[in-house]
């Protein structure tokens, strides 16, 4: 695969042997980070984990102390009362059985997260098959399906992300964007390592930190050293 210069002159700044410590990674995955738009930083995870085992199942949520640099729209499935206290605490849009063929038919995806309170699942459960491969049902683990839609959306608002295992046991998440200072995205980096860290399943046996790498959107992976992170 051809590389651009630009990326090429980025792994020049990156020894692929060297596990770095999350203050030299951070510093140079910003550095790495040169298109000329605000790229996001990610960090991949892999765990020593097998989620097809329900037991070994990593998933959750984690608030990024400052954010993810990104606004999110926040789609609340609610009625009742709930309608406007979820409009009042700053939800993009709020409805209920007429947005399933919005969605279903017309292929509406304009949110980003989806919020749900429990009495409308059964509404929600039948949107499974578009939401669901697109990580975008509601789930009681990651607080998406709440009676408190307030809180719900005051932490996704605030930089709430979502953390589950990928079909090859891969933790893929947005830390900041290579605008934030390094403190920032080494606050949020140690936030969500922090939350994996206190997710591992007891039935998880040996090594569950197997690899961890930042990586800006177009920029090269650099690796982290392990040991020093669990």
């Amino acid at each position: 695969m051809k590389r651009g210069k630009k990326y090429t002159d980025s792994a020049k700044l990156i020894d692929r042997t060297a596990q770095y410590d999350v203050a030299d990674a951070i510093s140079l995955v910003r550095k790495s980070a040169v298109a000329k738009f605000d790229e996001t930083i990610e960090a991949h995870i892999r765990l020593g984990v097998d989620g097809r085992h329900a037991d070994q199942q990593v998933r959750g949520a984690v608030v990024l102390p400052h954010g993810t640099g990104k606004t999110v729209r926040v789609l609340v499935f609610a009625k009742g009362d709930k309608v406007n206290e979820a409009l009042a605490a700053g939800a993009d849009f709020v409805g209920g059985d007429e947005l399933i063929p919005k969605i279903q038919n017309d292929g509406w995806f304009e949110f980003d997260v989806v919020v749900a309170t429990p009495d409308m699942m059964g509404v929600v459960g039948r949107l499974g098959r578009v939401l669901g491969p697109k990580g975008l049902m509601p789930n009681p683990k990651a607080g998406t399906v709440t009676m408190d839609v307030t809180k719900a959306v005051n932490d996704i608002k605030a930089g709430k992300i979502e953390y589950r295992l990928d079909k090859t046991n891969i933790i893929h998440v947005p830390v900041g964007k290579a605008s934030f200072t390094e403190e920032q995205l080494a606050d949020n980096f140690q936030a969500l390592m922090g939350a994996i860290i206190k997710a591992k399943p007891a039935a998880a046996k040996g090594q569950y930190l197997r690899s961890v790498t930042v990586a800006s959107t177009m920029g090269p992976g650099i690796k982290l050293n392990t040991s020093k992170l669990a």
